[in-house]
């Protein structure tokens, strides 16, 4: 969340133009109000003021679902108070994030048997994903070191730096050693080689990235695989990947379903996806998956009986909302793998359609590329005149959110 500060000025007022009784008196604006006021006029003072934010269909910079159909958000509504760490009180809502687990493990190639079972949790977002991936790659390492006696004080990871900030903050929250392969002009992604020249004993796992921020680009898990493989054997270790698919991680299996970066890997062992991206679900929903059980040290898991039997949980946070699982599974089942990809091949034409357009121009030169994430980076090929920020102030004048072109100029 966006951290708020407290106002010196705590007495300033919100004032309204209707003539209602009720707001004709001026709301505190920082401070509690000391009566109460009628539904309607509450409803009214909040609702023009948000009528200030932007219209979220117009917002074309946001990788975020931002519409979904009636039938989807009825079903929202009715189980927007239901809270889904109730899994005694809502056991039907814990088995559609099962089933979801499940969809997305067979959608990532991950095995099912009885050597290995893959496993997985429901998030509030990639963010949380990442962060309780994250600790599993760092526990599993530090219980391997103290088992062989080594120092196990210096963890790191090597990720590209073009990786989500999320990356940044579990590094930071958790202590991790964040070792980034720079960026060079024209290769916007990790390079695997210079990643791997990275890895060390202390390293918990290479994070590689399906679909950039910056670009969209898919990097090459399958390279990095095989070269640490190679790395691995030579020294003795058994350092893991995991797969940050927060954005591609619903589109690569469904556009492109040759390309190997899942679990056919098998230095593979975690993987997180955004539901509320290209899940098709709004904001506020996310998953990892673990190759198998062994992958996620039984010691991060609580188990808890307060609300009734034996619950076992992996999570940063405790009482949430159940409405976005249950979205996820409506979209699972309402649009099934064929809907999926005629969404995802719709984005890419529509991808295609735009960059064309920006390449006759002649003035912009294109940094995203064909096989990624449906979206256009770009940066001008002359900037003496104008600069991409005069660019995207030109564009909002048509209510279309560019805050994406900072990022490509």
């Amino acid at each position: 969340m966006v951290i708020s500060t407290t106002a010196t000025d705590s007495d300033e007022n919100l004032n309204s133009t209707f003539a209602s009784r009720y707001v004709r008196t001026a709301l505190p604006r920082f401070k509690m109000p000391e009566n109460s006021m009628p539904k309607d006029a509450a409803y009214q003072v909040i609702n023009d003021e948000l009528m200030l934010d932007g219209n979220p269909r117009l917002n074309l910079a946001s990788f975020v679902t931002t519409w979904m159909e009636p039938e989807c958000n009825d079903l929202i509504m009715a189980s927007i108070n239901k809270n889904y760490v109730d899994m005694d009180e809502y056991p039907v809502t814990t088995e559609l994030q099962n089933r979801c687990v499940n969809i997305i493990a067979h959608l990532f190639n991950a095995p099912v048997g009885d050597k290995e079972t893959a496993v997985g949790v429901g998030t509030v977002g990639s963010s949380e994903a990442i962060m309780l991936a994250g600790l599993a790659f760092k526990r599993k390492w530090q219980n391997k070191r103290k088992a062989e006696g080594k120092p196990y004080d210096k963890p790191n990871i090597v990720t590209g730096a073009n990786v989500q900030v999320c990356w940044e903050k579990f590094a930071r929250y958790f202590e991790v050693e964040l070792k980034e392969v720079k960026l060079t002009e024209g290769c916007y992604v990790m390079d695997p080689v210079k990643a791997v020249e990275m890895v060390d004993e202390n390293t918990i796992c290479v994070a590689a990235i399906l679909g950039s921020t910056l670009t969209g680009e898919f990097e090459d898990v399958k390279l990095l695989n095989d070269l640490l493989s190679k790395k691995n054997k030579e020294n003795g270790w058994n350092t893991p990947i995991h797969v940050d698919a927060a954005s591609g991680g619903f589109i690569a299996p469904f556009i492109w379903p040759e390309l190997e970066w899942d679990f056919r890997l098998p230095l593979v062992k975690s993987i997180n996806v955004s539901g509320h991206k290209y899940g098709l679900v709004y904001a506020g929903v996310g998953w990892v998956v673990w190759r198998s059980k062994e992958d996620l040290p039984d010691e991060l898991i609580f188990h808890i009986n307060y609300l009734g039997s034996d619950q076992p949980t992996f999570t940063l946070n405790f009482s949430k909302g159940s409405s976005q699982i249950i979205a996820q599974y409506y979209q699972f089942i309402r649009l099934g793998f064929e809907g999926y990809k005629r969404i995802m091949e719709n984005c890419l034409e529509n991808a295609r359609a735009l960059k064309e357009g920006l390449e006759k121009t002649g003035r912009f030169k294109i940094l995203s590329k064909d096989k990624g994430v449906p979206l256009v980076a770009f940066s001008l090929k002359d900037s003496s005149k104008h600069t991409v920020f005069e660019i995207a102030e030109s564009l909002r004048r048509f209510r279309v959110d560019t805050s994406s072109l900072y990022n490509a100029g």
